[in-house]
């Protein structure tokens, strides 16, 4: 491979486990005190590869096979929690036809804010598995495409900065993130980002 060349997926999630099972990485060491927030940024096109060499992660993981304890969140999931909370699922459809697809947006931006996410995963992890651990606890975020445009990647990040601190916080994003700016599917300008590493 040369060195304009970019490592086939297959490579990239076999750095990705090789990562997972590095102590300095768990333990957010060698970061001159940044947050380890990580963005692993890939071709949107591969997203049904990167969901199964995903799922075949965190299963490797659970199984003992990865050391890293990986706390899986889909944020399409959590949205849908959000709506379910709310009760309002069965109303969204009715305001869009009535009032408009604008509408419906400002309405979803109101209720599932980049702050709600977040307190719904904080919530989840503590209820599942007490407080974060550095060494042992791993975040990783997943659904980034699916939620576009209801809630954006940089929002999503800096709400998640002061909860997840303490452990490496991982963003799979289908786009670009040349660790300034984040392009999702490789042209929708997605906002800047300034505090994330990128993953590889």
């Amino acid at each position: 491979m040369t060195a304009s060349e970019s490592p086939t997926l297959a490579m990239s999630f076999e750095l990705i486990r090789s990562r997972l099972s590095d102590p300095e990485f768990l333990e957010g060491r060698g970061i001159s005190n940044e947050v380890p927030f990580y963005i692993f940024a890939y071709d949107a096109a591969q997203e049904d590869e990167v969901r199964t060499r995903t799922e075949q992660l965190i299963t490797d993981a659970a199984a003992g096979l990865i050391p890293a304890h990986i706390v899986h969140f889909d944020l399409w999931e959590i949205f849908r929690e959000i709506c379910a909370y709310y009760d309002i699922v069965g109303d969204l459809e009715r305001l869009e036809s009535q009032k408009g697809s604008d509408a419906l947006l400002a309405h979803i931006r109101e209720i599932a804010m980049p702050e709600d996410f977040v307190t719904t995963m904080a919530e989840q992890f503590e209820a599942e598995f007490g407080k974060p651990q550095p060494g042992r606890d791993v975040v990783l975020v997943t659904g980034v495409g699916k939620v576009y445009p209801f809630v954006r990647a940089h929002d999503i990040l800096e709400n998640a900065q002061p909860v997840f601190d303490s452990i490496p916080f991982v963003l799979f994003y289908p786009g670009q993130y040349d660790q300034q700016t984040l392009r999702l599917f490789n042209f929708i300008a997605d906002g800047n980002y300034y505090r994330a590493f990128t993953l590889l």
